[in-house]
């Protein structure tokens, strides 16, 4: 069995809670997706399997790639991700289709994308720095400040936190909770924001460490004075 699904961020929107409460959460379409290659540790030397997405639109692909899929007797397709196989889960070989029913409502997901770049920023939006005061000509506003000694070490040590380009990582939002499950369309809902901007691709994974639900604490009775 593989432990997650490809797919699409289509947008957010808001859910309502039955006490009312309105939830942030966002629309994925995930799936369809086919199988197209099994790994196993007696070829590869590690268990996984290479996931396809299935497009509206046709892909294109070069000679070698058209014998890959032909092998597998799936349709060329334009994003592959290699997925996890879950331990003793069912067999997965090539060909087998992965659908979004495989999550149900109530379950947890991490879910991973690249985020959005946001170009070359400095030190305050980048990291936060406070800079310095606004008022009295300062000439000392959103600057970093010092970097380094002058004497010793005489140079910009690494990891200092400098101006740069902002965003564009890779990034997994874990432990989001799914709140809608339509199979027919190849949607899931989850509460929540995830990485990237809309129509990016995503991965939708079994959470790597399940977060519980809050539970409901008893009240405590307070001591009345004497």
């Amino acid at each position: 069995m593989v432990n997650g699904i490809i797919g699409r961020k289509l947008g957010m929107t808001q859910i309502f809670l039955p006490d009312g409460t309105a939830v942030p959460a966002t629309v994925i379409k995930a799936g369809p997706c086919v199988v197209v290659q099994a790994k196993t540790p007696a070829t590869d030397g590690y268990e996984a399997v290479q996931l396809g997405l299935v497009d509206d639109s046709p892909a294109a692909s070069n000679k070698p790639m058209e014998g890959h899929f032909k092998k597998a007797g799936v349709p060329p397709t334009r994003i592959v991700r290699e997925m996890k196989v879950v331990a003793g889960g069912a067999a997965v070989k090539a060909g087998d289709a992965v659908l979004v029913n495989m999550f149900n409502v109530g379950d947890r997901v991490d879910v991973t994308a690249n985020g959005r770049g946001k170009g070359f920023q400095g030190v305050v939006k980048r990291h936060g720095f406070a800079g310095g005061v606004a008022t009295h000509g300062s000439m000392f506003h959103r600057a970093p400040g010092s970097i380094g000694a002058s004497s010793y070490p005489s140079r910009v040590v690494k990891g200092m936190r400098a101006a740069g380009r902002m965003g564009g990582k890779r990034i997994t939002t874990q432990n989001l909770k799914v709140v809608s499950v339509d199979a027919e369309q190849h949607l899931i809902v989850l509460r929540g924001a995830v990485p990237g901007a809309p129509n990016s691709v995503v991965l939708v994974r079994q959470p790597a460490a399940k977060k519980k639900d809050p539970q409901p604490q008893p009240v405590k009775a307070k001591k009345g004075k004497k």
